[in-house]
């Protein structure tokens, strides 16, 4: 019987350092890029979900009420948006990021889509 149980104790140590090794292969933050608009927090978040999906994204999760949603990208490697619309005094103010499979992207890769979302909201110039 001892060895069995010797054998389960290294299994389960084997096991529990493997976990805890896993927890330290961590990535980069998230850095958000961030704009305000002049539209409401409710006009916002329906454009910005509008335009994920226009450009291919499949919403996995958003809530109005909570102005916070999540896409992704089903292209190799998968690409995720995650969006935050809250009320700010006048309109409201929009916080993007996106992964590319496990690794952020710079926040100036979002410049484009602000500005197109800036465009459904017609605020552009």
């Amino acid at each position: 019987m001892k060895p069995l149980r010797k054998h389960f104790f290294l299994t389960a140590t084997a096991l529990l350092m493997t976990i805890t090794l896993a927890g330290c292969a961590t990535t980069q933050p998230l850095e958000p890029r961030e704009l305000r608009y002049n539209a409401s927090p409710e006009q916002t978040f329906r454009e910005a979900i509008e335009l994920m999906m226009e450009q291919g994204y499949v919403v996995r999760h958003a809530d109005l009420a909570l102005g916070r949603a999540e896409a992704t990208l089903a292209r190799w490697p998968e690409y995720r948006l995650q969006l935050q619309v809250s009320e700010v005094a006048g309109g409201s103010y929009v916080s993007l990021s996106a992964l590319r499979g496990n690794q952020p992207l710079p926040p100036r890769v979002l410049d484009p889509w602000l500005v197109e979302l800036q465009h459904k909201l017609g605020e552009l110039p």
